[in-house]
């Protein structure tokens, strides 16, 4: 009896103890300060270097670079003929900071060895359009753009960017019509070890098990009625626990139906919060340490934050951006219209 009490207490304790790494999230507010103003850039995408650093890349051929402890940046222009390039899509690696343009021709630039971003990889005809881009590790990465010939497109690098090859259709699920994701914060596909969930403008999640050798697709009960609803972004705390959220920006105050949620690694989704603020929100990220509790989302017309996993969020500010990308678990940097911003969660 007593060598059972000893284990049943030790079995109390260790449940009720919490990882050293789960932080409750307690904010109240955010403080926006201001890092990058430029009325004509619309910056969707952003990267956190391995080194803290932070990189961009944007309309008009924009991206740059910031170091963070020096507060300097460094910015230039891409240039492709006499194209005006549109930039939505970034990754990294330790050595190798990447962007892709949207629409035709698809170009993807690579940091080469002369100090200019090198072109490794194009892709030109009717209905070329791509929409995010991460990698596994630094040989393998991949990139996602809209459906061409019955299935979404898939590019994949196996040897830290310097190549890139287009999957068949054979070796994809078949496609809907115009499947394809939405632009808009680089963050329709997440990562976690070898797994790989892609999100679409259908309302559709395609997994990978094995870094996107082989694939399978299924449903999601998010509004996807009309061309301008579906999934906008998603995230994965761990190999279970996701969430992804999206909703109409031509109709941004609905909030029916437009936030869904997994703990199985997405075998199947749930709706949160039916029917409650925010409405459409363009990206949505987990808070570091916070053990699959804490969530923020950003859009244009806000910013909310959730500590229950999805089921209640409180509104911090108006201020819009369009994707964000966090530091610590209490800072991040955002970016939109008009620039980027560090923001700072208070308790």
């Amino acid at each position: 009896m007593k060598y059972l009490l000893s284990a049943l207490l030790i079995l109390i304790f260790a449940s009720c103890k919490q990882s050293p790494e789960f932080k409750p999230i307690q904010f109240k507010s955010v403080q926006i300060e201001p890092v990058l103003q430029d009325s004509t850039l619309s910056i969707r995408a952003i990267e956190i270097l391995d080194d803290g650093n932070l990189a961009f890349a944007a309309n008009n051929g924009a991206y740059g670079l910031y170091d963070v402890k020096k507060q300097l940046w460094q910015t230039a222009v891409q240039n492709y003929d006499s194209l005006t390039l549109q930039f939505r899509a970034v990754a990294h690696t330790k050595t190798d900071f990447f962007m892709l343009s949207i629409d035709t021709p698809g170009l993807l630039y690579k940091t080469g060895d002369s100090g200019r971003m090198e072109l490794v990889y194009k892709e030109e005809g009717q209905g070329v359009f791509y929409d995010a881009m991460d990698f596994w590790n630094d040989q393998e990465g991949m990139a996602i753009g809209d459906s061409i010939g019955g299935c979404i497109s898939i590019i994949i690098t196996r040897n830290g960017g310097a190549t890139w090859n287009k999957l068949d259709c054979e070796d994809l699920p078949e496609g809907l019509p115009e499947e394809g994701a939405f632009a808009a914060s680089n963050t329709n596909i997440a990562i976690v070890g070898d797994k790989t969930w892609v999100a679409t403008n259908t309302g559709r999640i395609y997994y990978s098990a094995d870094k996107g050798q082989s694939w399978q697709v299924s449903d999601t009960p998010i509004i996807k009625a009309k061309p301008t609803e579906g999934i906008y972004s998603l995230a994965f705390y761990d190999a279970e626990n996701g969430f992804a959220i999206g909703g109409d920006y031509t109709n941004p105050e609905a909030h029916s139906k437009n936030k869904i949620r997994t703990r199985d690694g997405g075998k199947t989704w749930e709706l949160v919060a039916v029917g409650q603020n925010p409405g459409y929100r363009s990206c949505v990220q987990y808070f570091p340490n916070s053990g699959g509790k804490g969530l923020v989302v950003v859009g244009f017309n806000g910013i909310d934050l959730s500590a229950d996993a999805g089921n209640t969020w409180k509104h911090l500010s108006d201020t819009g951006f369009y994707t964000l990308r966090f530091i610590n678990d209490h800072e991040a940097f955002a970016a939109g219209q008009g620039g980027i911003s560090k923001l700072i969660f208070k308790e």
